[in-house]
């Protein structure tokens, strides 16, 4: 099938995350680039509309909320050594990590040990994701725990009556955002929780609205299998009853390059012997996709100019040897000329209903639901769980919230939650650390290995690269 330029504009509807705060540390955006672009870049990947400083605001009015009730007198009787409510900023900064606030005078506030998380792994950013109104919205907010009293007893946002200001200050940031690529593909931009450290998926108000709209939808799962692909299903999509019809698996060369071995600086050149050592990587996903969550998978390779003919074969025979189409998308330099060969197999894959499988039920129990997703997604051996992990899924198992699905807070770069374990590792272990209840997003976030809510600023920020001319040209987005 020969698509023609309408017909591709049809297919390409995206539904993407925004994080604005990579570009000042060392992720990148979400923009896309070169001819497979959204517009506006530079306004997307910075301030936007507004919804992520709409979403920190939100998150610390109920911060301050709380601490005034402390201040106040606390009359709910909370316990402040048991606050699990962090502030949030959409910025890579280590320094706020764990701090002392409520220095000075009586009038000052309390003193207490605090924290901030980055803002897209604040539960309310969750929140603002998996709700499908503004009534929804409320709900869960009021849901949300900030604190435990001196019984034990959960404090909520509704306890101390904050979400309908939270709401208010969210009104306009759950409306999806519409903008286009530089073809005029329709693209809704619309949240963005990272998948390492919580669900990562634009919101389900966003992905609804494009399947009522258009005849394809397209949306990011951010990372693998493992992770984006892994909660996506296991959380938007069970919660929504939503149903993918095909798998686009993106890899690269240089990528499969780096799994096997390949040093940064070496990924510019051929090399067969470290492409095929971390062929196993891909060869995994795929196998977690297809016999896991029972999908077709059709793998998508970026090709990079770097890459050779060779190269790019060694990637679509193995896959081709475990029954899977491998397309070469060359969208940045061709735009969606480049993906007519891709956008083909995603449809012949559209044709035939796919039979979803979850990596748990949601009755199994706390424990149970991470082995089976350490076991059957990441191919461990097994957890390890902390006594003080084990202490917390006994009290959220007692409190009610055992059949909630789980979000795993763990590194991208492995199956493992090593990242120096790299392409398909076994003979590891999952050790899990701690919990905390999302009861408003409606998941249990599990931190694994030494995982963060509030990354750092690598040695050479990106920021250090950016820049604006006297006409107010912005250089250095990457």
């Amino acid at each position: 099938m020969t698509l023609c330029a309408e017909e591709i504009r049809k297919l390409r509807l995206l539904c993407v995350n925004l994080p604005w705060d990579p570009y000042i540390g060392i992720k990148g955006g979400a923009a896309g680039g070169g001819y497979a672009q959204a517009l506006p870049m530079e306004d997307l990947n910075l301030h936007f509309t507004g919804d992520f400083h709409a979403i920190g605001a939100a998150n610390n009015l109920l911060a301050a909320m709380l601490d005034n009730h402390i201040h106040q007198g606390n009359a709910l009787n909370i316990d402040t050594r048991r606050i699990v409510l962090k502030r949030c900023v959409d910025m890579n900064d280590r320094q706020l990590r764990n701090i002392v606030n409520g220095l000075g005078a009586r009038v000052d506030g309390v003193p207490r040990q605090d924290g901030f998380d980055i803002t897209v792994a604040s539960e309310v950013m969750a929140i603002f994701c998996l709700s499908n109104s503004i009534d929804d919205l409320k709900q869960r907010l009021k849901r949300m725990i900030v604190a435990y009293n001196y019984s034990g007893e959960a404090i909520t946002a509704g306890d101390l009556k904050a979400e309908g200001a939270m709401t208010v200050l969210l009104k306009d940031a759950i409306k999806p955002n519409l903008i286009q690529t530089l073809e005029g593909t329709p693209t809704y931009v619309h949240g963005g929780p990272f998948a390492n450290i919580a669900h990562g998926c634009n919101s389900i108000l966003a992905t609804k609205m494009a399947l009522s709209h258009h005849e394809y939808t397209i949306t990011e799962a951010g990372f693998g299998s493992d992770l984006g692909a892994e909660k996506f299903i296991d959380i938007k999509c069970r919660e929504n009853q939503l149903k993918p019809d095909a798998v686009v698996l993106v890899a690269t060369v240089r990528a499969l390059k780096k799994h096997g071995g390949a040093e940064n600086s070496e990924l510019n050149d051929e090399n067969i012997t470290a492409l095929n050592q971390g062929m196993p990587n891909l060869l995994r996903h795929i196998d977690v996709l297809k016999n896991v969550f029972k999908l077709k998978v059709v793998v998508a390779i970026n090709r990079f100019p770097s890459d050779t003919d060779t190269e790019l074969e060694v990637i679509k025979s193995a896959c081709a040897a475990n029954n899977v189409q491998a397309c070469i998308s060359e969208v940045w330099s061709k735009g969606g000329a480049g993906g007519l060969e891709l956008a083909d197999a995603v449809i012949k894959l559209c044709k035939t209903e796919s039979d979803l499988g979850f990596a748990y039920e949601l009755n199994q129990g706390i424990k149970s639901k991470i082995i089976e997703l350490a076991q059957n997604v990441y191919c461990a051996d097994g957890v390890d769980f902390t006594k003080q992990a084990i202490q917390k899924i006994n009290e959220a198992e007692q409190a009610g919230y055992g059949d909630l699905p789980i979000c795993m807070a763990k590194t991208q770069y492995s199956f493992s939650d090593d990242a120096s374990l790299l392409a398909a590792p076994n003979n590891f272990k999952i050790t899990v650390r701690d919990i905390r209840i999302s009861a408003g997003a409606g998941f249990i976030v599990v931190f694994t290995g030494n995982i963060m809510t509030m990354p750092g600023l690598p040695k050479i920020p990106a920021a250090e690269n950016i820049d604006i001319d006297e006409q107010g040209n912005i250089k250095g987005l990457m």
